[in-house]
C-alpha cells in the first residue's frame, strides 16, 4: 500500500518559466545518470513506473513534477554526468538544476542518489555546494547496496558519512531487495512536513 495513493504526474519543465507555482512543499531527487534514481523513486512512492526507468542512462532530461498529496510534490531532476549528450544539452541541464535548487522557496529537501559502487563524484559534490547557501537539507541514498557484500557496503557507508559530515544524512538503499526503504520514506516525510510547517 502506497503512502501516497493519489500520487500522479503533473508536468515537465524544460525551462524555468515552465516550473509550477512556487508554493506548497517540494522534495527533489537528483543524481548521476544510471545511479538508480528512477527505481528509487518508484520503490519509495510504492508505484510501478511512477518515474520512468530506462536501460539508457540520461533519459530524465526535464524537471518532472509529481503530486504526492495536496500541496506536497516530488520533483525528479535531470540526470547529470552522462557523456553521450551534446555539451549544449549538458549545459542546459546544469542551468535548470542550478536555477531550481538555488531559487525554489518551496523546496524543503533534496535526495541525492549515489551508486554505492562509484561513491560520491565531483557532480555530486557540486550539487551539495549548490544546496549549501540556502541550508537545504540533503539525504543521500547509496543505491544498489545489494551489489556489494555486507562488509563492503558498511565501509562505503562509513566513508560517505565521513566525507559528508554535517552536510547530509546518508543511508544504504536497494530498490531490488527493498533495503532502507522505510528509512528513505521517513526522510521524505520529514522533508515534506518541514515544508508544510514553514
Amino acid at each position: 500500500m502506497s503512502q501516497f495513493p493519489n500520487a500522479r504526474f503533473i508536468t515537465s519543465a524544460n525551462k524555468v518559466t515552465q516550473f509550477l507555482p512556487d508554493t506548497g512543499s517540494e522534495v527533489a531527487f537528483a543524481g548521476r545518470s544510471n545511479s538508480g534514481k528512477s527505481s528509487a523513486i518508484n520503490v519509495i512512492v510504492n508505484r510501478r513506473q511512477f518515474a520512468r526507468t530506462s536501460k539508457t542512462p540520461g533519459r530524465t532530461q526535464l524537471v518532472n513534477f509529481f503530486s504526492l498529496r495536496d500541496q506536497a510534490r516530488l520533483v525528479d531532476l535531470p540526470g547529470y554526468g552522462f557523456a553521450r549528450v551534446a555539451d549544449s544539452v549538458r549545459e542546459h541541464w546544469g542551468q535548470l538544476l542550478t536555477a531550481y535548487i538555488e531559487d525554489r522557496s518551496s523546496l524543503h529537501g533534496l535526495f541525492l542518489i549515489v551508486d554505492i559502487r562509484r561513491g560520491l563524484a565531483d557532480y555530486d559534490r557540486q550539487l551539495l555546494q549548490l544546496a549549501e547557501p540556502s541550508n537545504l537539507p540533503v539525504h543521500v541514498l547509496l543505491t544498489k547496496a545489494d551489489k556489494l557484500k555486507r562488509g563492503k557496503a558498511a565501509n562505503a557507508l562509513l566513508s560517505a558519512s565521513k566525507e559528508l559530515g554535517e552536510r547530509a544524512s546518508v543511508q544504504l538503499f536497494s530498490a531490488l531487495n527493498r533495503q532502507g526503504v522505510d528509512q528513505a520514506r521517513d526522510a521524505l516525510e520529514q522533508f515534506l512536513q518541514a515544508g508544510a510547517g514553514a
